[in-house]
């Protein structure tokens, strides 16, 4: 007895069912574009449209989205002034990609915000937003330095959340990697203290924050990254931020990154002041 054939679909039915898979395809992509497309604005919106300056400090910020359509959101930098003169800035990076984690990027953005507008400490911010932040019960959690610039002492405080070391140029040729005390990151750990740096500006020169996706990628490591960008600022150091910010996006670009990417450049001129103190830039 011969073994029974399954019959063979016909033209007809071979063509309904690629037509099928096809809109089913197509409407996959489109709705993975729309997803892009929100996330995209998300982060738009929610970044800042400027940045404050001062007599002396000139600020300039650049963001790039990541390679891959849903892999943006997470990363941020802003900047806002503070009581009796002094200016913020931050730069964070959010764990996770698309609308999600763009929406945890203003909720910690805003906090940061907030915090700051009371609290002149920038350790103690990033504690009471950590408590902020775990208390919402969320999944995500966010990596984060917080600066604080004070234009009548010349004097910049700074602290870290488990993030990216800034890096720094004067124009007389010193440079280096701010390798401070930090904490962990922003709503992760309850109690977590987060050390405060605290430096004088003594001469001109620029400091830049950044987030890991411009300095790390499949080219090389994070901390060949992190040397590729001190070159990069000692030959820059004192210079319009906006040059400046786009020469340290293009080492992003050299890594071959998949993240999304932010810098944020201070540029700024020595005080005409005398007595600094030993730890001085």
């Amino acid at each position: 007895m011969s073994p029974r054939r399954t019959p063979r679909a016909t033209s007809a039915e071979l063509l309904s069912t690629l037509r099928r898979l096809a809109a089913q395809t197509r409407e996959g992509v489109e709705h993975q574009q729309a997803r892009v497309e929100l996330a995209e604005a998300l982060q738009r919106e929610l970044l800042p449209a400027s940045l404050p300056v001062v007599p002396g400090l000139r600020a300039a910020a650049r963001y790039a989205p990541a390679r891959h359509g849903l892999d943006i959101g997470g990363d941020w930098y802003d900047g806002f002034r503070l009581s009796e003169g002094a200016l913020a800035f931050s730069i964070g990076d959010v764990q996770g990609h698309d609308v999600e984690a763009a929406a945890f990027m203003g909720q910690v953005r805003i906090g940061l915000r907030a915090v700051a507008s009371v609290v002149d400490d920038p350790g103690e911010v990033l504690t009471r937003a950590n408590e902020v932040l775990l208390a919402m019960d969320r999944e995500l959690f966010a990596t984060c330095t917080l600066l604080r610039f004070d234009p009548e002492t010349w004097e910049i405080e700074s602290a870290r959340a488990g993030h990216v070391p800034a890096v720094w140029a004067t124009v007389d040729g010193r440079c280096g990697i701010a390798e401070d005390a930090g904490g962990p990151p922003l709503g992760m750990l309850p109690g977590g203290g987060y050390a405060v740096t605290r430096r004088r500006i003594a001469a001109a020169g620029s400091i830049v924050l950044l987030t890991d996706g411009v300095v790390e990628g499949p080219a090389f490591p994070l901390d060949e990254g992190l040397e590729r960008v001190v070159r990069v600022v000692r030959e820059g150091a004192g210079t319009d931020p906006e040059e400046l910010a786009a020469e340290v996006m293009k080492v992003a670009d050299s890594t071959g990154h998949a993240d999304d990417a932010a810098v944020l450049v201070l540029s700024h001129d020595g005080p005409e002041r005398a007595g600094t103190s030993r730890d001085e830039r």
